[in-house]
């Protein structure tokens, strides 16, 4: 199992981000910060996370936000890779991800939205 501690609120292991000591994912995180969530509302939706958890996760991200943001773009890749497209496996992550992508870094208007 790859594990590296990069900050006391996230570690990295299985090819992944994760909140320290949880099973809960620093996309999911990111992802509802996107979309404009603070976070008192992100952790109603991770409620076995403390609220400093989910501050200390969005500091790393904002902190590593180019390394972040760069693993998120490769997981949707490798996930669209699979067979069925992430639009028809799962159509409220994807529009999630849509919308977070957007506050990110508006589309240009050539760009096709599958």
């Amino acid at each position: 199992m790859e594990t590296g501690m990069h900050g006391e609120y996230i570690e990295q292991r299985n090819g992944g981000y994760y909140l320290a000591g949880t099973r809960i994912s620093l996309d999911s995180v990111v992802y509802l910060f996107h979309e404009g969530q603070s976070p008192d509302a992100i952790q109603g939706d991770f409620p076995s996370l403390k609220r400093a958890q989910v501050c200390g996760a969005i500091a790393f991200y904002l902190d590593h936000q180019a390394e972040i943001d760069r693993y998120l773009e490769e997981t949707e890749r490798k996930f669209e890779g699979c067979g069925i497209p992430m639009s028809q496996a799962n159509p409220s992550l994807w529009e999630r991800i849509q919308k977070a992508r957007a506050a990110v870094s508006p589309a240009k208007p050539d760009e096709s939205r599958a």
